[in-house]
């Protein structure tokens, strides 16, 4: 059964910080090339960060040097790292597989990034 449960959301102060997680189940996870997305209220949702499965990443230029995606396979979880955060960074943030269209209908509920300035 495919699955994506983010957690980690919450409300934070600007310039403060969180670590978002998501555990995925169903999809193979260690072979796949994984994504941090986030939507804001009348924005479309946005890749923030990926990760392949070598470990390589790549960033937003909104989120570079704040940002970091990592993963652990084991686990089948993916973590994305949020330091020195704006209030433009406010949004639910989603976890998912990035540049695919496997299982595209399958979106967790997310986790709600509140910024207080």
């Amino acid at each position: 059964q495919v699955q994506f449960v983010e957690s980690g959301g919450g409300l934070v102060q600007a310039g403060g910080s969180l670590r978002l997680s998501c555990v995925a189940s169903g999809i193979s996870f260690g072979i796949r090339t994984m994504g941090w997305y986030r939507q804001a209220p009348g924005s479309q949702r946005e890749l923030v960060a990926h990760i392949r499965r070598d470990g390589s990443t790549n960033y937003a230029d909104s989120v570079k040097g704040r940002f970091t995606i990592s993963r652990d396979n084991a686990k089948n979880t993916l973590y994305l790292q949020m330091n020195s955060v704006k209030p433009e960074d406010a949004a639910v943030y989603y976890c998912h597989l990035a540049f695919s269209t496997l299982w595209s209908t399958y979106w967790g509920q997310g986790t709600q990034v509140t910024v207080s300035s």
